[in-house]
């Protein structure tokens, strides 16, 4: 079963059972939104910041590579591995090895975002699952990237190291489904209560 089925399930099952029997708080939140609201938020807050300090290692790893490089005679090391290369040229263990760093760093920005976004339109209807699917994509986005980091260019390790790296998708997916789901359910109750 793909990851996208399964997403869709958890996200189904998340929103279903958080309706049927989660706990009915009063919207007393900023704007009147529900309070669990904001466990999702402070999840994204605590990836950005993960985001950030794992850039910092972006910069001491092009270093340490750089001075490898240096040591075990490359040639043109520092056109190869200096800014404002974002990525290290050439196929030495060294700048497989940069390199690997600087692919889990720029990974994170590409679901990020979307993922952010799902995971905030999902909270609005279902803040417990988002803040639970979130919590799953924080957990593998942090494994995945530390392993992605520290794999020496053997980027199979990206998954091999800790299999809990995988539920960073389950994450993506299920806040995907939950935002939608969200989405579908405020239009509908918008239209029948006569304002759309």
């Amino acid at each position: 079963m793909s990851i996208l089925i399964r997403g869709g399930l958890l996200a189904a099952v998340g929103a279903f059972v958080e309706t049927k029997y989660g706990p009915s708080v009063q919207l007393t939140g900023p704007g009147g939104t529900n309070p669990l609201f904001f466990a999702t938020p402070l999840v994204f807050i605590g990836v950005g910041f993960f985001s950030l300090a794992f850039g910092m290692e972006v910069g001491k790893a092009r270093r340490k590579y750089e001075a490898l490089a240096k040591k075990d005679g490359e040639e043109n090391v520092e056109e190869r591995y200096a800014l404002p290369n974002l990525y290290a040229q050439g196929t030495s263990k060294h700048a497989k090895a940069f390199n690997a760093v600087q692919r889990a760093h720029q990974h994170i920005f590409e679901s990020f975002t979307s993922t952010l976004l799902f995971g905030l339109a999902g909270a609005m209807e279902f803040p417990i699952a988002a803040a639970l699917s979130s919590l799953a994509y924080a957990t593998g986005r942090v494994i995945f990237s530390t392993n992605y980091s520290q794999c020496e260019g053997d980027v199979a390790q990206r998954y091999t190291r800790n299999p809990l790296a995988r539920s960073m998708w389950y994450g993506i997916v299920t806040n995907f489904f939950l935002g939608t789901f969200a989405c579908i359910k405020i239009l509908a109750s918008t239209r029948r209560s006569g304002i759309a």
